[in-house]
């Protein structure tokens, strides 16, 4: 079992395949990327626990990426740098970063880092409860609901059926559960309630309402690639 999945994102191929190594050897899923846009790219389109990112990249470097995925995702970012001094440092927090590590690193120096900001952004997610699919992003402490990064007002019946949609992603949820989770066991009205719900649903959440996928005679889901 995969203890989660990291987005390696160097430049020098001979330095991703080393950090790839390493993670491999300790039960780690890895992905990469040799330039910024492909970082961006994965991004989009993977579920990523946590990203290691090269500061010092052609064309896109990493404070430009960081900047770019804080936008509408909270992602744990680990810099790796040959650049060394306070001020780098300092620069790469600022920017969003959650650790900086500074090249060369020793494989165990690496996984402790590792470890230790995936635990804390672990903790950070279960005192906040965010609910992440693709480009909606649901806190359920504040009750809102973001698509990149932008707040979207639902009302209570549609924040929760949001919530139930992307806490189950990619699974198909039946009309009838959905009405009795929401609008509870002893509502007298009909299933047809929930259809205009989820209508409007995706009217509020634009190009990402495409998402929400009708299961002809059943229910919906949530379809995130």
């Amino acid at each position: 079992m995969s203890l989660g999945t990291i987005l390696v994102v160097d430049d020098e191929l001979e330095m991703r395949r080393l950090i790839q190594s390493f993670l491999v050897a300790e039960g780690y899923t890895v992905l990469e990327a040799a330039n910024g846009m492909d970082a961006l790219d994965f991004v989009k389109k993977a579920n990523i626990d946590l990203m290691l990112l090269d500061v010092m990249m052609p064309y896109v470097d990493g404070y430009t990426v960081t900047k770019e995925v804080r936008k509408t995702s909270d992602i744990p970012i680990i810099f790796l740098s040959a650049r060394g001094d306070e001020w780098d440092k300092v620069k790469g927090l600022r920017f969003g970063a959650d650790d900086y590590l500074v090249k060369p690193f020793h494989s165990g120096e690496l996984i402790a880092r590792i470890e230790t900001v995936l635990r804390r952004s672990t903790q950070a997610k279960q005192k906040n409860k965010l609910l992440k699919a693709g480009p909606i992003l649901i806190d359920e402490t504040n009750h809102e609901a973001y698509v990149e990064g932008t707040y979207i007002p639902l009302t209570r019946k549609e924040f929760s059926l949001l919530s139930l949609l992307v806490a189950n992603q990619n699974h198909l949820l039946t009309r009838t559960l959905l009405m009795e989770t929401v609008w509870g066991l002893e509502y007298s009205g009909t299933e047809r309630t929930v259809d205009t719900h989820i209508k409007t649903l995706r009217l509020k959440l634009h190009s990402a309402g495409s998402f929400i996928k009708t299961v002809r005679g059943l229910g919906y889901k949530l379809e995130v690639t």
